[in-house]
């Protein structure tokens, strides 16, 4: 077996890299750790670099449809790793999850109709329906001793007849839950008796962590596979979202041929040569370097969490189930939100997402990125320690 080296440090600037090149735009700042946006710095699996490097060999990139061996890839892949029986048909490509979640916003709702949310959680579950003339209810997660479970008695409650939509995060960001099966299947009633549908983001689904297993959506009950749409992507896991890579699977017929309908007769549901390539090679070959890629997020998220203990105990980490993603409990500092990214951004010298951005419950949290090497943890919180 290959020994993958995560300790390696790269250098991102100067090719275009979000996370770096973005950095003076977004804080007014070029020289921050980046410890923000969601993508990993470990080099990519040489087993996708290798296939891409052949595609790219063959010099030719002319028009290019999905394989079979790409459907039957993506097909084993989830049979193997979640149990889920998919069927080909119920398969599509999409140009990325959150064109994916508008796509969904502009086919089964119309304007003025209402999108249920569960803050705190991906702000484009926010911005996305509201930029498209939706209102947005927010349905919050309840926040008890640290741990966060799903408002479902507060949901029933906040349905009225506008509401035609709920998105769900499932594993959720950036709290890092899988939730439980009891929880979706309750989910999946209550959205169902009241025809609202679910479009569940599931990029992070392969990164359950600590024991932590993911469980699709459309999996737990008939009522879930009859009134959902799952959007999943090897992009997360595999650290390759500049690929687009993302697809959807939809079971209920009926859904299934309004949505795609709407990719096909908008020329949406085609990827790139590069995408079907490297989704190919991911699930085909990736096993070994995300259990080798998880086991050392697993070591980085402890780190944090112990370092955090002994030098810095007014920050407390809550231990996500799912993802590199960290949500940092920031409230004992008895800051301001504008005091706290300060703290951050501008003393310490560290690139955080703010938790406010993520809706309500976010105020008084900081998210951090664990998916980097542990030489750069260590420095980003040794500069934190200094500023404290």
């Amino acid at each position: 077996m290959v020994k993958y080296n995560f300790d390696e440090v790269i250098d991102r600037r100067g090719t275009c890299a979000v996370k770096t090149d973005f950095l003076q735009r977004l804080y007014g700042h070029e020289d921050l750790i980046a410890l923000w946006v969601a993508d990993m710095d470990f080099r990519c699996g040489d087993f996708i670099v290798d296939a891409l490097t052949k595609r790219v060999e063959k010099g030719v990139f002319g028009y290019t449809v999905a394989s079979d061996c790409y459907f039957d890839t993506i097909i084993k892949w989830i049979g193997n790793r979640h149990q889920w029986k998919i069927e080909r048909e119920w398969l599509s490509y999409i140009p990325g999850i959150v064109n994916g979640i508008a796509f969904c916003v502009m086919k089964f709702t119309n304007p003025g109709d209402k999108i249920i949310i569960q803050p705190p959680v991906y702000h484009p579950f926010r911005l996305v329906p509201e930029a498209h003339s939706r209102r947005v209810v927010n349905n919050p997660l309840i926040e008890e001793n640290g741990k966060y479970r799903m408002d479902l008695e507060g949901l029933k409650k906040v349905i009225d007849k506008d509401c035609k939509m709920l998105i769900l995060c499932n594993p959720h960001n950036p709290v890092g839950i899988t939730w439980n099966r009891e929880t979706l299947q309750e989910l999946a009633h209550i959205c169902a008796e009241n025809n609202i549908l679910v479009v569940s983001d599931e990029i992070h689904a392969d990164m359950g962590i600590f024991g932590h297993k993911h469980l699709p959506f459309a999996c737990v009950s008939q009522e879930a596979a009859g009134n959902s749409i799952t959007f999943m992507a090897p992009s997360k896991t595999f650290n390759i979202a500049g690929i687009i890579s993302s697809y959807s699977i939809i079971p209920n017929r009926q859904i299934r041929e309004r949505f795609y309908s709407f990719l096909h007769a908008s020329e949406l549901g085609n990827g790139s040569i590069f995408a079907y390539v490297a989704t190919e090679a991911a699930y085909e070959h990736g096993e070994d370097w995300m259990r080798q890629m998880l086991n050392y997020i697993e070591g980085n998220i402890l780190y944090i969490d112990n370092y955090l203990k002994e030098n810095i105990p007014q920050i407390k980490v809550v231990i996500p189930e799912a993802s590199f993603l960290v949500w940092l409990d920031c409230r004992e500092l008895g800051l301001s939100q504008s005091e706290l990214v300060s703290l951050f951004v501008n003393k310490a010298r560290l690139a955080l997402n703010s938790g406010e951005m993520f809706g309500k419950g976010g105020t008084g949290f900081m998210r951090l990125n664990a998916g980097c090497s542990m030489a750069v943890l260590k420095r980003a919180l040794e500069r934190l320690k200094q500023v404290i």
